[in-house]
């Protein structure tokens, strides 16, 4: 079985959940996904992060995102991508400005310069994408693709292309099963 098979067959068995769920924008569906079940176990995460790291360009220095759906799929391919030779800083944007400390709202390694791949666990509108594409942007950096795991929405390729990002998606909801959700 191939990397995408196991990967996928793990979301499937462990993140996906059928039901009666109200998602991020308030819209009702009838699936939902923690893609964090998949993304965080031992028995897919390495097959995650090589998926991933297949779909970083060559000339990103850096990968992260809009904690917390970023986290997970930015620090292991960080750390897989550097067992290969890839190396790539990791970091988080926070949600809001951290008013202690250092402050501000990366956390994590973000360089001026740095050419970054912005990733999220799973995307419907693709809000959360844009929020942290935004951030890196101020921070002086320059984003060169988005990445997601899931793509439920159907919708994200369309926004990332208006802002001249490419935007890729390991999984679509019809590979998974279901329909788009759209915007």
């Amino acid at each position: 079985m191939s990397a995408r098979e196991r990967v996928r067959e793990h979301l499937l068995t462990h993140s996906v959940r059928r039901g009666d769920f109200v998602l991020k924008s308030g819209r009702r569906s009838s699936w939902f996904i923690d893609s964090k079940m998949t993304i965080c176990d031992p028995e897919v995460m390495v097959d995650v992060a090589d998926l991933v790291l297949d779909l970083v360009p060559s000339e990103a220095t850096a990968i992260g995102g809009l904690t917390m759906g970023a986290d997970g799929v930015s620090f292991i391919t960080a750390g897989v991508g550097a067992t290969r030779g890839r190396y790539l800083r990791a970091f988080s944007v926070r949600k809001e400005v951290k008013d202690h400390g250092a402050g501000g709202r990366i956390a994590g390694v973000l360089r001026p310069g740095d050419r970054v791949v912005v990733t999220e666990d799973t995307v419907t509108r693709g809000t959360s994408l844009l929020e942290a594409a935004s951030v890196i942007s101020e921070a002086g950096a320059q984003v060169v693709a988005l990445v997601a795991l899931v793509d439920r929405g159907g919708t994200v390729g369309a926004m990332a292309e208006h802002e001249g990002w490419p935007f890729y998606a390991l999984f679509s909801a019809p590979d998974l099963g279901f329909s788009y959700e759209g915007a």
